[in-house]
């Protein structure tokens, strides 16, 4: 490979559109501007969303619904994911590793979906009253 011999990948480069070039190149006069006004102009541009002074659209509509930001901070684990994890006693530093739940998790709770044979000791993680009822019938405790 030479240094005069380097050229960029195939279709990585494109000839740029050349607009108000007379008649002959379909983009002459007004080159695809249109008759007078703001956005015919250089450096004419407006805000988006905004509707040349009428109340615009977003700001008709009510407003509606709260996202809490609490709720980043929990997470739920399943039944099954306990199952394949193969871990005696599970913690919420455990959940982190195995990369079940997020690094900023601060609450965690088991939800009953699939199954667990396995006796799991949960310290430091809740559970809803189904899981539960799976956990200390696989012979586990929640703690």
């Amino acid at each position: 490979m030479e240094l005069n011999g380097i050229k960029p990948a195939a279709g990585a480069k494109h000839a740029k559109r050349r607009v108000g070039r007379g008649i002959g190149s379909g983009l002459g006069k007004t080159a695809g501007r249109g008759h007078k006004g703001q956005k015919s102009r250089s450096g004419g541009f407006h805000k988006v969303g905004f509707e040349g002074g009428q109340m615009p659209l977003q700001r008709r509509l009510p407003k509606r619904g709260f996202k809490s930001q609490t709720l980043k901070y929990n997470a739920e684990v399943t039944l099954t994911a306990l199952e394949n994890l193969g871990l005696a006693e599970v913690d919420l530093l455990a959940l982190k590793q195995a990369g079940l739940v997020g690094q900023i998790a601060k609450v965690v709770k088991i939800i009953k979906t699939g199954e667990l044979t396995k006796a799991v000791k949960l310290t430091g993680i809740g559970a809803t009253a189904g899981a539960k009822a799976v956990i200390e019938a696989a012979g586990g405790s929640v703690a």
